[in-house]
């Protein structure tokens, strides 16, 4: 019994420090997280890289490259492009120049291509006079292709090597107007040859034609050269409100000059005829009553004795008589010099009946003249480089209506 009892003890004995071990243990382990499981990735299936999208390429163009005309452009893979590009704003390139704002009439993406409605506009026209001015011919070659507005354009397959033709002018419309212009010019170069268009007013000699006037010579010019560069600019750009206000207040320089010389001419003609009317009267008077005169002393002479009163009658017979005479003479010389030369209001020639009066060449004449050859030339080269008709300052204005003035005062003394 007592041996049991030893053993009892020792069992307690060596279990209670495993007990208080497993409490300690079960303290820590409560006191402290368990550590988190750290999952391995899956290893990643292997990707295929997405395949690139082709460029699209105007590949084809139907249709004339002019304008005011409708044209169907091919783009290869552009069904693809748009997927991710508005087609909207898409705009022609005519030689890498974009024709900015001229954006598609029509996208047909499904088909691969677009339609354009090639049209100036404010933002393109200096794009198109670029194109189309100084023209040396009814069509130009130039390279062709579409892109974004502001970007660079797609690959074309016209390029520089293989151009598209761009048209200037219409062919058909650019003959018809041709063959009308040329008509005009030489319809107008032979009435002023041929008869008093551009000359001076007046009796004409028969046989001889007028002197060439100075103010419709100017006035024709003028008038030429704005019917022929507006019929140009519309045959190219299809423009039609071209004519500035400085153009017409011009044409009105010019129209109130030749008015002005014919008003003055006119009169200077119509005071010419009346003196000669005038004296012709008179002499015609004087060369009846001088005979008159001649018969009445002839009468008294033939009496013989006579009286007092005869002799104070013959005396102023005589008087009369004389007086007569020397007015006839002085008459004949005043419608001598009233009496135009036969050489007078006969043409020299072009350039001195313009620039020269009665009194030989005058400087007044050169100067209108000099100016009005100078701004035709700037008016020309306007046209031909930028299809427009110049717009002339008020300064240049007024010089010529300095010069016109100047010539219109010189022709009140000027001689005939």
């Amino acid at each position: 019994m007592k041996n049991l009892t030893k053993m009892i003890i020792v069992c307690a004995c060596m279990a209670l420090p495993l007990t208080i071990g497993f409490i300690n243990i079960g303290s820590a382990s409560a006191q402290t997280p368990a550590p988190t499981p750290v999952s391995t990735p899956a290893p990643a299936s292997p990707t295929v890289a997405a395949s690139p999208v082709p460029a699209p390429k105007v590949t084809a163009v139907e249709g004339h490259l002019e304008l005011d005309t409708i044209i169907q452009v091919q783009i290869e893979h552009f069904d693809e492009w748009v997927l991710k590009n508005d087609p909207s704003k898409l705009v022609p390139y005519v030689n890498g120049l974009a024709i900015h704002g001229d954006y598609p009439a029509e996208i047909h993406a499904s088909k691969n291509h677009v339609h354009f409605h090639l049209k100036i506009t404010p933002q393109n026209k200096q794009v198109w006079i670029d194109l189309l001015g100084e023209p040396h011919a009814m069509r130009k070659p130039v390279a062709f292709s579409v892109g974004l507005d502001n970007q660079s354009p797609f690959d074309s397959v016209f390029d520089q090597n293989n151009p598209l033709p761009l048209t200037v002018i219409s062919p058909p419309y650019g003959a018809i107007a041709v063959v009308i212009i040329v008509f005009t010019l030489v319809l107008l170069l032979w009435l002023a040859r041929t008869t008093n268009l551009l000359r001076d007013g007046g009796t004409r000699v028969p046989g001889k034609l007028r002197p060439y006037n100075l103010g419709r010579t100017q006035m024709a010019f003028w008038f030429f050269l704005i019917y022929a560069s507006y019929v140009t600019i519309w045959l190219i750009t299809d423009a039609l409100d071209t004519i500035t206000p400085s153009l017409l207040a011009l044409m009105g320089i010019s129209a109130g000059t030749a008015l002005s010389e014919a008003m003055i001419d006119s009169g200077k003609q119509q005071a010419s005829e009346n003196d000669l009317q005038s004296l012709q009267a008179e002499k015609e008077s004087l060369e009846q009553t001088i005979p008159e005169v001649q018969t009445q002393i002839s009468a008294l002479t033939t009496k013989g004795d006579l009286s007092a009163e005869s002799t104070l009658t013959l005396n102023s017979l005589n008087r009369q008589l004389n007086d007569g005479r020397q007015r006839l003479s002085q008459v004949n010389q005043q419608i001598q010099s009233a009496t135009p030369a036969t050489d007078t209001g006969v043409s020299k020639g072009f350039v001195r009946d313009i620039l020269s009066d009665g009194g030989g060449y005058s400087f007044h004449r050169y100067q209108i003249f000099a100016w009005m050859l100078v701004l035709g030339i700037i008016f020309i080269s306007s046209v031909y480089n930028n299809l427009t008709m110049p717009e002339f300052s008020a300064t240049l204005l007024g010089l010529m209506g300095i010069s016109s003035g100047t010539y219109i005062g010189f022709k009140f003394p000027e001689k005939s």
